[in-house]
């Protein structure tokens, strides 16, 4: 692995890292807004830039590293949370980076970002579900899939926006720019 890509994923993994931190210490009045078991998934802002400029393979380092470090600075390394947390990234990552190698640019950031949601969303009841051998969670999907609509929104804005400085600055697919 070259020293440039290294050092790029492991300042994406930090600051994936730490929006995962910042939303897990979020008060409580934020799920009576969003609802029982909804996030904003904050930390997807960087998954949805990784999968759109650096791709498939970065993205999935991003998603599994920030779900371990996440759980790791949070206290939840191998509870239930980790493992939810883990799967949703995981399948999140994999879905919104083979859409984004067969569809490319004409899948917006938000596009990606709602696929992500509901695919994240889809990961964790199935997790849930087999975890406790009881598959009646799923009565749960619908609104966690009406939720997804303005989180992944929301996501995929931010998520974009943070593509394009990713496109301006020295961490560029290529490295630090020339002078």
């Amino acid at each position: 692995m070259q020293a440039n890509r290294m050092v790029r994923l492991a300042l994406l993994v930090a600051g994936a890292a730490a929006l995962h931190a910042v939303e897990g210490a979020m008060p409580n009045p934020l799920i009576v807004t969003l609802g029982p078991g909804a996030k904003l998934g904050l930390a997807n802002v960087v998954t949805v830039a990784v999968v759109m400029r650096y791709g498939l393979r970065d993205a999935l380092v991003v998603a599994v590293l920030r779900a371990l470090l996440g759980s790791l600075l949070g206290g939840t390394f191998l509870t239930l949370g980790f493992f939810l947390s883990l799967s949703g990234a995981v399948v999140s990552a994999a879905g919104m980076g083979l859409a984004y190698l067969i569809f490319g640019s004409r899948l917006s950031a938000v596009g990606l970002s709602l696929l992500g949601a509901l695919l994240h969303n889809l990961a964790q009841l199935t997790v849930a579900s087999l975890l406790a051998r009881h598959f009646g969670l799923f009565v749960h999907l619908p609104y966690l899939m009406l939720m997804a609509i303005p989180t992944g929104y929301f996501v995929g804005v931010i998520g974009a926006l943070l593509g394009r400085y990713l496109a301006q600055s020295n961490m560029r697919k290529g490295g630090p720019r020339e002078v």
